[in-house]
């Protein structure tokens, strides 16, 4: 007896926000004999949504079949396919569980460290940096980021972009969120692969809660290092 191994796939696809269009998508993956086993909304406007399905196949080779099949629903396009992690998590569990790591970190230093972290790997990052937001400075690295130079011409491209029009600009597959009390940024990026407006929220949410600790953290130390704290 042949066991079939299934194997599970991040497609993320353009479709049109109507009645019945994710009912035609499905169709379509299932009659290549693929299962939709999740589905998360990155992005809705101008008629349009973007989706990740996460979508178990009967065997790899039928990649290029579902992608086919796909592409035939009207007003239907594929961004992206990836193979899923081995381990599949429920993005709203993971973001709570990233949540309870960020609020309970114990110095300052430590919780700006957390947050590149669990943001490059809860968001889907090839790399993210901290850099001090008034130097070049780098503070934290994960993955192979850019120059300091360029994450804080970046930063400052997008803040004055910001300011003129109301909407940062920059390259679509690089986000960054400010942390003002700490006087830092986090910055993300991914190769080519634009970050949508869920993820940006994301990346904004995650960094707040590291503001208030690193502002909450910074205060208990300085009531600790008080000469009156110890007399």
């Amino acid at each position: 007896m042949v066991i079939s191994m299934k194997t599970t796939y991040i497609v993320r696809v353009w479709m049109p926000d109507r009645p019945g269009a994710l009912g035609a998508l499905t169709s379509r993956i299932g009659a290549v004999g693929g299962d939709v086993v999740g589905i998360d909304i990155l992005e809705r406007g101008a008629d349009r949504v973007i989706d990740e399905l996460v979508v178990e196949l009967p065997g790899e080779e039928l990649v290029d079949l579902l992608v086919a099949e796909i592409q035939e629903v009207d007003g239907v396009d594929v961004e992206d396919v990836r193979p899923a992690a081995q381990a599949l998590h429920d993005p709203r569990l993971d973001a709570l569980e990233t949540a309870a790591i960020l609020v309970g970190a114990p110095t300052p230093e430590a919780a700006i460290e957390e947050l590149c972290t669990h943001a490059v790997r809860t968001i889907g990052a090839n790399w993210g940096a901290i850099i001090e937001l008034e130097s070049d400075r780098l503070v934290v690295a994960v993955g192979d980021v850019p120059s300091p130079g360029w994450l804080a011409a970046f930063v400052a491209g997008s803040q004055n972009s910001a300011r003129l029009d109301g909407e940062s600009s920059g390259p679509s597959d690089v986000a960054w969120s400010p942390l003002p009390s700490a006087r830092l940024a986090l910055v993300l990026g991914r190769d080519g692969q634009a970050f949508r407006a869920r993820e940006r929220r994301q990346a904004s949410a995650l960094a707040r809660i590291v503001d208030t600790r690193f502002r909450e953290l910074r205060a208990m130390r300085s009531r600790l290092s008080h000469p009156s704290v110890n007399h």
